[in-house]
């Protein structure tokens, strides 16, 4: 440590003395070769089906857009109950029925992001969310169908909308993780 600050100090002292900067106190330059890749193994990825003529673009008009996703089913609902409609910040109790009346109410209040309306489906958002189980403080769901917007971005707003309004909920999460993939996006 005495031997290094000797060297510092006899550097210091050198470029106050001369003027000019010492070459011990300028870091070794390295010079890096930039290698480009070529466009000689470029190929389609085929990840363009959300483009088919099948569907109409987000600029057209909701009745266009309605009409063609009157031709698509929607996502299933495997629970008919009535949502339940609360402000952020209240404070549900956490049970299964609970959940599936404020994820009910989710998918109208968000509902642009899911495929439950002709609209959104004439555009090629065929998703859906559906309620599996809770597991302790857990609520575990799944995700099915085509979405806009990243899985793992549906996920986190389905939990924030479930939490803000039933607090006792830790985590939210899917039953099979491939769900939250671009593949599982592409396969449905």
């Amino acid at each position: 440590m005495r031997s290094f600050l000797l060297l510092i100090l006899s550097c210091m002292y050198q470029s106050i003395s001369s003027f000019v900067i010492s070459p011990c106190l300028i870091p070794a330059i390295r010079i890096h070769t930039a290698q480009y890749s070529s466009w000689d193994d470029f190929a389609d990825l085929g990840d363009d089906d959300l483009l088919d003529d099948e569907y109409a673009s987000e600029n057209d008009s909701k009745e266009y857009k309605a009409a063609i996703g009157s031709k698509f089913e929607a996502p299933d609902l495997e629970w008919q109950g009535d949502p339940i409609s609360v402000l952020p910040g209240t404070s549900l109790p956490l049970t299964e029925e609970n959940i599936q009346g404020l994820l009910q109410a989710c998918r109208q209040e968000i509902e642009t992001v899911f495929g439950y309306s002709a609209e959104n489906r004439g555009v090629g958002i065929t998703g859906g969310v559906d309620f599996v189980e809770l597991d302790g403080p857990s609520v575990v769901l799944r995700l099915k169908g085509r979405f806009w917007h990243e899985r793992s971005t549906v996920l986190t707003r389905v939990a924030n909308y479930l939490q803000q309004r039933c607090p006792e909920i830790v985590d939210v999460t899917v039953d099979d993780e491939w769900q939250l993939s671009d593949e599982a996006n592409r396969a449905e």
